[in-house]
């Protein structure tokens, strides 16, 4: 087991993974947490518990997700071979709803019968919707003004299943806002669950979040040995808060081989204000209950961001990734607006698969650097969600 692997292990049971994590929450919360932990511990490793899973994961969501060689695209670049892991065939689009599924079964374990979510691009909350409806539960997701305005169809969906969306008003009004919400709702509401979508928060969210993303790594080092013959040579995934990424990841932390790469968004520049560079420009700071690297202001305080994706302008990434960079197993790299568009062009004009653009800024760093390495080598992309959700703001960049 590698050292990375331990340090997930012992964040199971501390909430630390290596300086980051933690639960930086009043006792009225804390109390709450340890609740989750306890049960989240009791149930994760339940034959029961995951038999009811696996079964969702098959049926409901149709897992596993293929892995798909992008054969024109490889010839086109003249370089390593990129393979797909298509999460975007996932049922409603995205990865999402591995983790909504899971975190819904240990509700139901507990006796809760409301959730809250938060989202940025609405796949979170879609996929919490769904959930919600699928096991009879009540649904409140919070999502920031702005993004409700650049993600309307996805909001549309959140209320033909059933689930209230309510508007973050304040700050920038997208994710952190939605997050900020969507905590306080919980502080008030203790009866509910929290559903919280990325691998942020406090703990035990972080592990609970990796836990059931997971699965996308674990079918994705079967599958490439299986088709490839061995595990690629990188594995790439988008980052806001890290949940595609942890979970792509996590199949691959004790092959040392596998080059682990995380595109984050680079925005329109790296200047303030302009992106959500978390890992290439943040610095160690607790917000929203743990420790990780966000990007700060001249005065401390948590930085405006900004992204052409609504998906990831998170100002903070999880702690497992900020312990990853510090190690040196996982690099991470800004990804800029223009090159995620081009990439979300490209992949659908040689493959016929239209990307989400969060997805995109992985695909970009890929279509980056396969050109620059020999044709054995292999990249793996976690094609993270679909890009319906994404046509009218390419419509209008491109003119379509």
């Amino acid at each position: 087991m590698s050292e990375s692997s331990k340090t997930c292990e012992q964040a199971l049971q501390t909430g630390y993974f290596g300086p980051y994590g933690g639960q930086f929450v009043d006792e009225s919360l804390k109390k709450v947490l340890d609740e989750l932990t306890e049960a989240f511990l009791k149930y994760k490793d339940d034959p029961d518990f995951n038999a009811e899973l696996t079964e969702l994961f098959a049926h409901y969501c149709g897992r596993p997700t293929p892995v798909f060689h992008c054969r024109n695209l490889s010839a086109k670049l003249g370089g390593a071979q990129i393979y797909l892991k298509r999460e975007d065939l996932n049922h409603l689009g995205a990865h999402k709803l591995n983790n909504t599924l899971g975190q819904a079964l240990l509700a139901k374990r507990m006796g809760k019968t409301r959730l809250v979510a938060e989202t940025g691009a609405g796949s979170h909350g879609t996929a919490a919707a769904a959930t919600a409806a699928l096991f009879g539960m009540e649904c409140v997701v919070f999502m920031g003004e702005e993004d409700i305005k650049r993600q309307h169809p996805n909001v549309v969906r959140m209320k033909m299943m059933g689930a209230e969306v309510r508007p973050a008003m304040s700050g920038q009004r997208t994710l952190k806002e939605a997050v900020d919400e969507a905590l306080a709702y919980f502080v008030e509401n203790p009866d509910v669950f929290y559903v919280l979508g990325s691998a942020v928060g406090p703990h035990p969210y972080p592990s609970i979040v990796r836990h059931f993303q997971a699965i996308i790594g674990k079918e994705s080092r079967r599958q490439c040995i299986e088709q490839i013959g061995r595990v690629p040579d990188y594995a790439i995934a988008c980052i806001g808060g890290g949940s595609n990424a942890i979970g792509l990841f996590a199949g691959f932390l004790d092959d040392e081989e596998v080059t682990l790469i995380g595109a984050e968004p680079g925005g329109r520049s790296l200047d303030p204000g302009q992106h959500a560079a978390s890992m290439t420009l943040g610095v160690p700071t607790v917000c929203h209950g743990f420790k990780g690297y966000f990007l700060p202001d001249e005065n401390g305080d948590i930085a405006p961001v900004y992204s052409i994706s609504a998906g990831v302008d998170y100002p903070g990434v999880g702690p497992e990734h900020c312990q990853l960079k510090d190690t040196g197993r996982a690099q991470y790299v800004p990804v800029f607006d223009d090159e995620a568009v081009e990439a979300f062009m490209t992949l659908s004009r040689t493959e016929g698969i239209i990307p989400a653009l969060e997805s995109s800024h992985a695909l970009a760093h890929a279509i980056k650097i396969a050109p620059t390495l020999p044709k054995d080598k292999t990249i793996l992309v976690c094609l993270s969600g679909r890009g319906d959700k994404d046509l009218e703001l390419i419509m209008d960049l491109k003119n379509l």
